[in-house]
């Protein structure tokens, strides 16, 4: 699962791309709109903890893909190269300027709110051209031969386009999943998750303005919307946090009233909005975090590990992370009854620990 990294030009974009991923990122001057590519660990104090318990000579994170896509604008969006790069994500992580800084040039006004509309109104049209377009040929289809499947997608294609001529992005209009999987090979810009990250200025009270930034700059309706979300970092302190020893950063956060950085809260929300989940696999050997999407069966998760572990799956032993810390010891867990059996149609939780029963 992939999220592109988008926004104006001057927001700070790339340098979150950078902090997140650890990347460093050259500079493509035969080909400004080619995207950067990096891996993101999330973190998880979940799985930091039971591998206190265990003492594993492995420990795995899960991780999220970053994309770097080079800044928007309606011109770039009219380009097949950039559009693909957009369209390849799984979601968007929009940033926004609302910091200050002379040297730093931006047209007009800070105005994040304006930003943020600016940008979903360019992918907006951009997808309502691709509706009319595809709209133009099903009509076409159908006055030739008409089927079920044709008028269905007629059907939601006309509700689309009603949709997007609202100037309200796709992610905001129902969809069943039979409607989802129709979509599916459009990739439509405006119906991708996003996520506006707010780049705000350092402050001695930086803690609190985090905290007051979404309200502050009006975002707080835009991100209530289905699909999406809104955070807010300040990238100057992020780029401190960056060169420090976890016992320095510890302490610097402190300092802000902060428990942890910009980037684990963004990363973590990254994570939330694909609508995905991590369980835990744990043992001497290895703990890890395995990444499936909330609302995976048993026997799905089990292929998330391994395709063998899906096709001879008989049962999972299923405890959550807290209920196991709590006993200390799978043997204590089984004697409480707290490790449980669970079947193939299962629904795995967030924090789920399971171990795999198989005939394989």
């Amino acid at each position: 699962m992939k999220t592109g990294i988008v926004g104006l030009p001057q927001v700070g974009k790339t340098s979150l791309f950078v902090m997140l991923t650890k990347q460093a990122v050259a500079q493509h001057a035969h080909n400004p709109r080619e995207a950067h590519l990096g891996v993101a660990r999330v973190p998880d104090d979940r799985l930091d903890r039971l591998a206190a318990l265990y003492n594993p000579r492995k420990l795995i994170h899960a991780s999220v893909e970053y994309a770097d896509v080079a800044a928007l604008s309606k011109e770039a969006l009219n380009e097949t190269a950039f559009a693909a790069n957009l369209r390849n994500v799984d979601a968007l992580a929009h940033v926004v300027r609302a910091f200050e800084d002379d040297s730093i040039p931006h047209v007009g006004a800070i105005d994040p709110l304006r930003d943020i509309k600016s940008i979903d109104f360019d992918l907006i049209v951009n997808d309502l051209g691709q509706v009319e377009k595809r709209l133009e040929r099903v009509q076409k289809d159908l006055k030739k031969m008409k089927s079920p499947e044709i008028e269905r997608e007629h059907e939601l294609l006309v509700r689309a386009k009603a949709h997007l001529e609202t100037e309200r992005p796709l992610r905001e209009m129902e969809m069943t999943p039979e409607d989802k999987k129709r979509v599916r090979g459009f990739m439509f810009l405006s119906e991708k998750p996003i996520l506006y990250v707010l780049n705000i200025s350092e402050s001695s009270t930086l803690g609190k303005d985090l905290e007051e930034a979404v309200a502050k700059y009006g975002v707080t309706e835009a991100a209530s919307q289905p699909n999406t979300g809104a955070l807010a970092v300040c990238a100057k302190v992020e780029a401190e946090l960056a060169e420090m020893s976890d016992e320095d950063v510890a302490e610097f956060l402190s300092s802000y009233g902060l428990t942890e950085s910009g980037l684990v809260r963004l990363i973590r929300k990254t994570y939330e909005l694909l609508g995905l989940i991590s369980f835990f696999t744990v043992g001497e050997d290895e703990c890890r975090a395995w990444t499936i999407e909330r609302g995976w069966k048993a026997v799905n998760a089990a292929g998330a590990i391994h395709t063998d572990l899906e096709h001879h799956f008989i049962r999972a032993e299923t405890i959550h992370w807290d209920q196991l810390l709590d006993a200390g010891s799978e043997a204590e867990a089984r004697a409480r009854g707290t490790l449980r059996l669970e079947g193939k149609d299962y629904i795995v939780k967030d924090g789920d620990v399971l171990h795999i029963r198989h005939s394989g």
